[in-house]
């Protein structure tokens, strides 16, 4: 038995780092970390350039990276005309994001929960018809920056939609990072009573430095599938005190230890995380990779 991991790095990572990264070291970093034995790298997103313009390239960053057989290569589409230009750039995989909470959905993607999901529904019929699968989004499953609290039953009822859609799975987000173990657990025992476990997976902030804790407990609970970037890069813009997302290398080593190995070598991950943050100008914000660093350099 094993826990997937989804890297996110390249996309939710980089979208919300302040530096903007050629298009020739976004396919670097796709490749690498396809090299590293990680089964799935999302690799960007076909957004607005003007509200994201870290994702502006996403097409080119997609038509360049070597596809590695038997990794999985999705990109973030919002709506009709972004699953378009990902379908014209090569896409066989794209996701799609909504929310559990009204306030942040409108803050996020300019429309309410509803008007999201027939949004989603237009893209789900397209995605069919061009045999693409469909992954979704859910954010603030444990708390909204504008709500504070978000139902655990509202979170279900999204989920339950996103699935009649046709999303394969579906990634429960903590957007802001105040989850703990126990509120993680009975929000997907709640989702888990209307969708099958096997279609979920966690995306849990380190805002309070829960993050591992909360996706233990929901490993604990049956999920097996956990998203993760790369050195901790990445925030969410739209949540304001809400800075980086769990570490992959730190979730590699918890997981290697728990007998369910993702199967990816952690100190080429590593070396993944190092190599980008020097890129970015920025510290590693994973403590594994930061002390396998220092492990190297006392043991070149």
């Amino acid at each position: 038995m094993s826990v997937k991991i989804v890297e996110v790095g390249p996309r939710d990572g980089l979208q919300n780092e302040a530096r903007t990264l050629a298009p020739e070291t976004k396919i670097e970093l796709v490749d690498r970390l396809s090299a590293t034995g990680l089964r799935v790298v999302e690799a960007g997103a076909f957004v607005s350039a003007k509200r994201i313009p870290q994702m502006a390239d996403s097409d080119k960053v997609l038509r360049g990276i070597k596809r590695k057989p038997g990794v999985r290569y999705p990109v973030l589409v919002p709506n009709e005309q972004g699953f378009d230009a990902a379908l014209a750039a090569g896409a066989d995989e794209v996701a799609i994001f909504g929310a559990a909470s009204e306030s942040f959905s409108k803050a996020n993607i300019n429309c309410s929960i509803d008007e999201s999901l027939q949004r989603f529904a237009v893209v789900c019929g397209k995605a069919k018809k061009a045999n693409v699968r469909v992954r979704g989004y859910i954010s603030c499953v444990l708390g909204c920056p504008y709500e504070d609290d978000v139902p655990a039953a509202k979170v279900a009822e999204v989920a339950t939609r996103m699935a009649e859609l046709g999303c394969y799975e579906i990634s429960l987000g903590d957007t802001i990072g105040v989850g703990t173990p126990k509120r993680a657990k009975e929000m997907v025992k709640t989702v888990a009573r209307s969708v099958p476990m096997e279609k979920l997976a966690v995306h849990f902030h380190d805002t309070y430095g829960q993050a591992l804790a909360n996706i233990l407990a929901a490993i604990e609970e049956g999920v097996r599938v956990a998203d993760s970037s790369v050195a901790g890069l990445g925030g969410c813009p739209y949540a304001p005190g809400a800075s980086g997302n769990v570490a992959s290398e730190d979730v590699v080593y918890m997981l290697d230890g728990l007998g369910l190995s993702p199967g990816v070598n952690l100190d080429e991950l590593a070396c993944t995380g190092e190599w980008i943050s020097q890129i970015l100008g920025r510290e590693s914000a994973s403590k594994a990779g930061r002390a396998l660093a220092a492990r190297r350099s006392r043991h070149p």
